[in-house]
C-alpha cells in the first residue's frame, strides 16, 4: 500500500468516526484518487443559505504535494462567485500551492475554504476570470498562481 493510500484511508477513516466540522459533508469517496465535499458557509456572509461541492484529486506523492483541488461546476454545482475562485471553479489560494504542509488535510484544506468563503465582503469574479477560464489548463495544480493579496 502507498504512502498516499495509507494516508487517505487514515483521514477517511477519521471522517467516519468523528464526522466533518459543521458546513462540510463527504459526498463521495469512493476511491483514493477523487473525492467530493459539500461545504456550506456558517453565519451571516454573503454566501448564506449555498452550498458548494469540492473536488479533490490525489496523486501518488499526496500528502508530500497537494491535492488538485477545485469547485464542482456542473449542472447541480457552481462556483462561489469570489476574488480568488475562478467561474470555472479554480481556487488561488496559497496553501494550494507554495505554503501547502503534509500536515494539512482534506477537512483543515475545507476549514480553510470555509473560512475564506466567509470572510469576503463583496462577491465578484478575480480579475482576468474570463482569460484565465479560457486558457487555464484541467488541473488547477499546473496553474502557477500569485499569492498577493490576503484581504479577501
Amino acid at each position: 500500500m502507498s504512502v498516499s493510500t495509507r494516508r487517505l484511508q487514515k483521514e477517511l477513516t477519521d471522517i467516519q468516526k468523528q464526522g466533518t466540522p459543521v458546513g462540510i459533508k463527504l459526498l463521495n469517496a469512493d476511491d483514493f484518487q477523487t473525492w467530493h465535499l459539500s461545504l456550506e458557509v456558517l453565519g451571516d456572509t454573503v454566501y448564506q443559505g449555498e452550498v458548494f461541492a469540492l473536488k479533490f484529486r490525489f496523486d501518488s506523492s499526496y500528502p508530500i504535494s497537494s491535492p488538485a483541488v477545485q469547485f464542482v461546476v456542473d449542472d447541480t454545482w457552481k462556483a462561489p462567485v469570489h476574488p480568488h475562485v475562478y467561474s470555472n471553479g479554480h481556487i488561488c489560494a496559497s496553501i494550494l500551492g507554495n505554503e501547502w504542509s503534509p500536515v494539512l488535510s482534506v477537512i483543515s484544506v475545507c476549514v480553510t475554504l470555509q473560512s475564506m468563503l466567509a470572510s469576503c465582503k463583496k462577491k465578484e469574479l478575480p480579475p482576468g476570470n474570463d482569460r484565465y477560464v479560457k486558457n487555464a489548463p484541467e488541473n488547477p495544480k499546473k496553474t502557477r498562481f500569485e499569492y498577493h493579496d490576503d484581504n479577501v
